[in-house]
């Protein structure tokens, strides 16, 4: 598969300063499906800006991930109102890249955000009312410089809000021309038939689930996720697709120093490394090998084999790793024995 291991054409401008061109060649390889029976396609493959794209991160590194990523056709770039840290600085970051670089391309890039987990002080800054939901929209447009989102999600579901009103909400951000598209983040199964049941009398267009999923977390296989989203036809979109590096050959042979454990530890910590986790990614390592592939390539493609997944949500700290994990689209098919396998060393 060929990939354009190269993050900018450049131009110069009036002002000497050298602007961004996108490759001719960003559509030839990457591949693009429906978010489920909507018209809405989405890369295979997408970026996420959870992390790297805070106020600690290099902003000329922000810019070369963003450039490569859409160079190879990904075409979704994932925020979140609280990404950063700190919280609103990956909308404000990303905005920057925007209007200095990307903003050109605006009517070919998916752009989603999520409102729901806590963003500023008091009781108006969290979960799920139509006033925190509203106003973090109006926040996040703000910082990113954009008129609207393609994609509005409620980031979590809050047990002490009405459903009616969270859904209200979403389909509030898309008659006001603020978002196109609604999403549901980290809900249940039942949750989400109930949720999606409100939205259909809305008559909003509620596309995607965005939900943690990998071969090391089985949850929306349990919680009935992954059945309702088949059942009622709507889109998928796994985070955390690689185990926050776990389903790579990043650990083989210990913790890195620059690894995510070492530099910010806040999601992946030292003690989930342990012996019996090290063998399974070991053994998982030898069976991507036998297939004549690297493990992340084999865990992105173990997502994107099955129906109901949409796209898988990348982050990287280097654009090599983009190029890397585009691979993942042009996977070998898995044997039955194949899939066997990654249970009984997975789930074991």
């Amino acid at each position: 598969m060929k990939v354009l291991n190269r993050y900018r054409n450049t131009k110069n401008t009036a002002g000497g300063k050298d602007m961004y061109t996108a490759s001719k060649d960003r559509y030839t390889t990457m591949e693009y499906s429906h978010c489920g029976n909507s018209g809405l396609m989405l890369p295979k493959v997408s970026l996420g800006l959870w992390h790297n794209f805070g106020d600690t991160a290099n902003f000329e590194n922000m810019k070369k991930l963003c450039f490569t990523a859409f160079d190879n056709g990904i075409t979704q770039f994932d925020l979140a109102n609280n990404y950063g840290p700190e919280p609103g600085s990956a909308e404000k970051n990303f905005g920057r890249i925007l209007k200095e670089d990307l903003g050109v391309y605006r009517d070919e890039l998916i752009i989603t955000t999520k409102a729901g987990y806590e963003m500023w002080d008091g009781p108006y800054g969290n979960w799920g009312s139509r006033k925190y939901l509203l106003a973090s929209l109006d926040q996040s447009l703000k910082r990113m410089g954009l008129e609207y989102v393609d994609i509005f999600y409620h980031h979590r579901m809050d047990p002490d809000t009405p459903l009616e009103e969270t859904m209200g909400a979403l389909a509030s951000a898309v008659q006001s021309g603020k978002a196109l598209y609604v999403g549901l983040s980290n809900y249940d199964g039942k949750t989400l038939s109930e949720a999606a049941a409100i939205l259909k009398d809305l008559h909003c267009p509620f596309v995607l689930n965005q939900n943690r999923y990998s071969i090391f977390d089985r949850t929306v296989e349990k919680n009935g996720l992954k059945k309702t989203t088949g059942i009622l036809k709507k889109g998928l979109i796994t985070f955390s697709p690689l185990a926050q590096g776990q389903l790579t050959d990043r650990y083989l042979n210990g913790i890195p120093k620059d690894s995510r454990i070492r530099t910010d530890g806040r999601f992946l910590k030292e003690s989930i490394l342990d012996e019996h986790r090290m063998d399974q990614i070991r053994k998982l390592n030898e069976l991507a090998a036998q297939r004549g592939e690297k493990l992340a390539d084999m865990a992105l493609g173990w997502l994107l084999q099955k129906e109901e997944v949409t796209s898988v949500l990348i982050g990287a700290s280097k654009p090599q790793q983009i190029l890397d994990n585009i691979k993942a689209v042009s996977c070998a098919p898995f044997t039955k024995e194949e899939l066997k396998q990654i249970d009984e060393i997975s789930l074991n």
